[in-house]
């Protein structure tokens, strides 16, 4: 029992920092461009193919984790900016509604052009998996990739978003953006450059979750729907626009997951949103959520 346990909570580690890289990208995107991007999972798919490619392409294992990286911000640079100048913009003073349709329509080009790209027959490669070994722990021999880099890459990240947000002077321009646009560009602040830059490292933060993932799973069509599920469930339960939140809810959400592929797999896919209706029920804008006033 006692191994059973300790596997669990090292798998769903692993889970909750693949799910927090997707969900605090989410997170931050609607933080600041107050939209729900449901194409976000598509950029996480578009991050492990893309990554599995360059894995196979370079076939040196101590270059397989540069790859990874690589893959990240290819997606973000490039999908990043072309998503949000190319469409986004034009649908910010739009209902919700029609955002979230756009988006969603998004959502099924780029998974028919994953298709296109890929093919659909499954994909793994898990050279970088190999290329760090494995570690014992408690007398189980677990991965060294799962167990330290993929919790380390999150903490880092995590860490590095908030000192980021609220040390430096452009982090604290996407805060005053966030807080208010209108006064923002009152004062002299370029709006539209906040948005390009925080969907970016939106884009980029869910191709790198896609890109870690990569080597520890057969990449295969519909992972992208998977994922942005899973992270809604994950922003939902901390509170829209919470980015501490996010990593506290995706632990929670990647170890109630895990628990219950061992204890009780028939309660696998619905615990992440048990967890939400529980939460939501009682503290309806999530765990770390406010309520807002709204002007009218």
């Amino acid at each position: 029992m006692g191994l059973l346990l300790l596997l669990a909570a090292l798998d769903g580690l692993a889970t909750a920092a693949q799910v927090f890289m997707v969900a605090v990208g989410l997170t931050l995107v609607f933080g600041v461009l107050k939209i729900l991007n449901v194409a976000h999972g598509s950029l996480f798919a578009i991050g492990a193919y893309l990554a599995s490619t360059l894995v196979g392409l370079l076939g040196v294992p101590w270059l397989s984790l540069l790859a990874l990286v690589a893959a990240a911000l290819a997606v973000g640079v490039v999908l990043g900016p072309l998503i949000e100048r190319g469409l986004l913009a034009r649908i910010y003073d739009k209902e919700h509604v029609l955002q979230l349709l756009v988006t969603f329509a998004l959502f099924m080009i780029l998974e028919d052009v994953q298709k296109l790209v890929w093919g659909v027959q499954p994909l793994f490669e898990d050279a970088p998996v190999r290329f760090l070994g494995r570690i014992e722990v408690g007398g189980i021999f677990y991965t060294s990739y799962q167990l330290l880099l993929l919790p380390g890459v999150a903490l880092a990240s995590l860490l590095a978003l908030v000192w980021f947000l609220r040390r430096t002077l452009l982090g604290r321009t996407i805060v005053a953006v966030t807080h208010d646009r209108e006064v923002a560009e009152a004062i002299g602040i370029d709006s539209r450059r906040v948005y390009l830059l925080t969907f970016t490292i939106g884009a980029a933060l869910a191709a790198m979750g896609g890109a870690l993932a990569a080597p520890t799973t057969s990449l295969v069509p519909g992972i992208g729907v998977q994922m942005i599920v899973l992270s809604f469930a994950v922003i939902a339960t901390a509170g829209l626009g919470r980015i501490e939140g996010a990593a506290v809810t995706a632990l929670l959400i990647g170890l109630g997951r895990s628990f219950a592929v061992y204890f009780a797999p028939e309660l696998e896919v619905v615990i992440p949103y048990l967890l939400m209706v529980a939460v939501l029920l009682v503290r309806p804008a999530g765990l770390f959520g406010s309520t807002e006033v709204r002007r009218v």
